[in-house]
């Protein structure tokens, strides 16, 4: 996992760093451009999303929730949630348990740069 800390671009619009996981949470952060959309999905891990910079319309479980910079929402295990950047954002999500989903794209992505 050496690029933990780097970031990686999901779209035009996002991208994210995984940074280093403890135990038993991690943590990432994700840089949005306005208009940035992250579609509904759902995970079983809790989920906290901190507005460091920016506003962001969350949809959690069918309620629409407006997080601006210095605001912190949560999304609960298996909730499906989607989220739409109002404006160019950064946010800082933690995940308990550890979502070995985010961190083997970690290993995947270096895995192609070693085959590069």
């Amino acid at each position: 996992m050496s690029n933990q800390g780097e970031w990686q671009q999901i779209s035009r619009e996002i991208r994210r760093k995984i940074l280093p996981p403890g135990e038993s949470m991690m943590s990432m952060l994700i840089e949005f451009k306005q208009g940035g959309f992250g579609p509904e999905h759902a995970h079983p891990h809790e989920q906290l999303g901190f507005v460091v910079k920016g506003k962001i319309r969350m949809n959690i479980d069918g309620a629409e929730v407006v997080v601006e910079e210095g605001e912190q929402i949560r999304v609960p295990g298996n909730a499906p949630h989607s989220v739409l950047a109002l404006e160019d954002s950064l946010v800082l999500e933690t995940f308990t348990p550890l979502r070995d989903d985010l961190l083997a794209t970690l290993q995947v992505s270096t895995e192609t740069e070693m085959r590069s």
